[in-house]
């Protein structure tokens, strides 16, 4: 058995949105977002599904030109190879599910655009 929190140890970045690694299973890695507000990820791509649930905040949500208001509890899932972006409308929390075979990394990256 492994645990994590979402809530615990929460710190913003000022500049960017902060990417943590929360566990890494047998099957996903789950990852944090700290979006504080203003701060986006720009439009990229997973090669891997995703699921993404708004923890806490608010977040515009784009995909292929359409904009989804996110709020606390929303949860969606999004295909591989399908670009899309984020903008935190508020201080915001998201869990983002990767498949085992994707990396932090590559979301890291997207953060620091």
């Amino acid at each position: 058995m492994k645990t994590s929190s979402l809530i615990q140890n929460i710190e913003y970045n000022a500049e960017k949105p902060k990417v943590e690694l929360l566990l890494d299973t047998e099957f996903t890695k789950e990852i944090r977002i700290l979006l504080k507000a203003g701060q986006v990820m720009k439009e990229h791509q997973t090669p891997y599904p995703i699921v993404v649930e708004l923890f806490e905040g608010k977040v515009d949500f784009g995909v292929e030109d359409e904009i989804h208001h996110l709020v606390k509890g929303d949860i969606l899932t999004l295909s591989g190879k399908v670009p899309h972006d984020l903008k935190a409308l508020e201080d915001s929390i998201v869990r983002l599910t990767l498949s085992k075979g994707d990396k932090i990394e590559r979301v890291k990256e997207v953060s620091e655009k």
